[in-house]
C-alpha cells in the first residue's frame, strides 16, 4: 500500500511511529496493570471498609487515604512497567537507526586508510537508505579518482621516459665520440628538451584546469571574427599540407561572454588536430551559428575518423585515437582535455562525434549567448 511505503521511504515518520509505540506501550501497561490491581485491591479496601466502620468514626477520611494510597502504589507500578517497555522500544529502534550510522563510521575509516574499495550495503529505502547511497557514490568518486591519480603518475613517467632516454643516448654517444659534435645534433637535444617543457607547462595547465583554477578574463567576443583570427594563424600549415579549409559561418552572430585567449587556445586545439588528423586534398570546415540560447561552432573534418569505442575516452588526458602515431608528432595527448575544462568553465559544453574510421569527425562547442 501507499502509506506503508511512504512510511518505509521516510526516517521522520518512522521515528513519529516509534514514539507513538512507546506511548501505546506505557497505555496498555497501564491499563493492564489496573485490570489486574484493581480487584484486589477493592477486595482489601472493602475489607478494611468493614473494620473502619465499627471501630472509627472517620470512615470517611480514612476511606480517602487509603484509596489514594492504592492509586499512587499502582502508577507507580506502572511507571516502573511502562519505563522498561519504553526503554526496551527505544533500544530497539536506536539499534535500527545506529547501526547503519555505525556500519558508515567503520567504512569511512577503512577510506581514510586508503581502502577505497569499502562499501556499505543500503539498510531501507528511507533518508537512512538514500544517506548509505551517497556514501557509496562519494566512495565510488574517490575510487575513481585514486584511480586517475595513479594513471597520471603512469601517463607522465611514460611521457618523460621517451624524451630523456633520447637525450641521454645522445650525450652517451657525443661523449663516446659515436655521435658528431655538430649544430644538428644539439639541436636535437634542444627540441626533445622543448618536448619536456611543453609538457611540463600543458601538465600546469592541466591541473589547474581540472582543480578549477583557471582566470578568465571575460568579455564579449565575436566568435565569427575569432574564428578568422585563429584560422588565419594556421593559414600557411592548412596548405603546406594540401588540405582546404572552409568557412560557413552564419551572418550576424551574437557575442558571447568569454575569455578570448582561452577561446583562442581551444580553437587552435580543434583546428590544429584537425589539420594534423586529415590527410593531403582533405578538407576541414569551420561551422558556426546560433539559436535563442546558445552560439555553436563545429569543427568538421574528413580525417583519420574515431570509433565509438575511442570516442569515449576521446577527452582522457594522454589519450591518442592514432595509437601508431609517435608521441613527438602526436603532442602530448592533454590538449582536447584541457579544452573541455575551458569549455566548461565557460558555462559551455563540448562533444565529440564521427561515423567511423577514416569517415572524418566534428567537434561541437556551445556556448551561452551574452545578455
Amino acid at each position: 500500500m501507499k502509506w506503508i511505503t511512504a512510511i518505509q521511504q521516510h526516517l521522520g515518520w518512522k521515528l513519529f511511529l516509534s514514539y507513538l509505540l512507546v506511548l501505546i506501550i506505557g497505555v496498555i501497561v497501564l491499563d493492564t496493570t489496573a485490570e489486574l490491581q484493581t480487584p484486589n485491591a477493592l477486595t482489601r479496601n472493602i475489607a478494611q471498609l468493614q473494620t473502619l466502620q465499627e471501630s472509627n468514626p472517620n470512615l470517611l477520611a480514612a476511606l480517602e487515604a487509603n484509596f489514594q494510597s492504592i492509586v499512587h502504589e499502582h502508577l507507580i507500578l506502572a511507571t516502573m512497567v511502562g519505563f522498561l517497555a519504553a526503554i526496551a522500544a527505544s533500544i530497539f529502534t536506536t539499534r535500527r537507526i545506529l547501526q547503519p550510522i555505525q556500519a558508515m563510521m567503520r567504512a569511512s575509516q577503512r577510506i581514510s586508510a586508503g581502502d577505497y574499495h569499502s562499501r556499505i550495503v543500503p539498510p531501507s529505502q528511507d533518508e537512512l537508505g538514500a544517506l548509505a547511497q551517497a556514501f557509496n557514490q562519494m566512495a565510488e568518486t574517490l575510487d575513481r579518482t585514486e584511480h586517475r591519480r595513479l594513471e597520471l603518475i603512469s601517463d607522465v613517467t611514460h611521457e618523460l621516459r621517451t624524451p630523456l632516454s633520447s637525450i641521454k643516448s645522445t650525450l652517451e654517444g657525443l661523449v663516446d665520440g659515436v655521435i658528431p659534435n655538430t649544430p644538428e645534433t644539439f639541436m636535437d637535444l634542444q627540441r626533445e628538451v622543448n618536448r619536456m617543457q611543453r609538457l611540463v607547462r600543458d601538465l600546469e595547465e592541466l591541473s589547474r584546469a581540472e582543480a578549477g583554477q583557471i582566470p578568465l578574463e571575460l568579455g564579449p567576443i565575436e566568435m565569427a571574427e575569432l574564428i578568422g583570427i585563429v584560422a588565419e594563424r594556421l593559414r600557411l600549415q592548412f596548405e603546406d599540407k594540401g588540405v582546404v579549409l572552409v568557412f560557413d559561418v552564419a551572418p550576424n552572430l551574437p557575442c558571447v561572454k568569454a575569455d578570448a585567449n582561452r577561446m583562442t587556445q581551444v580553437l587552435l586545439n580543434l583546428l590544429g588536430n584537425a589539420l594534423q588528423y586529415t590527410p593531403p586534398g582533405g578538407t576541414v570546415t569551420a561551422h558556426a551559428w546560433h539559436d535563442r540560447a546558445k552560439l555553436s561552432i563545429a569543427i568538421q573534418d574528413t580525417g583519420i575518423g574515431i570509433t565509438s569505442e575511442n570516442l569515449a575516452h576521446i577527452f582522457e588526458r594522454f589519450y591518442r585515437v592514432d595509437k601508431s602515431r609517435s608521441r613527438a608528432g602526436g603532442g602530448s595527448g592533454i590538449g582536447l582535455t584541457i579544452a573541455k575544462h575551458l569549455i566548461e568553465a565557460h558555462g559551455g559544453r563540448i562533444s565529440a562525434a564521427s561515423p567511423g574510421l577514416n569517415q572524418g569527425s566534428t567537434f561541437t562547442i556551445e556556448m551561452p549567448i551574452a545578455p
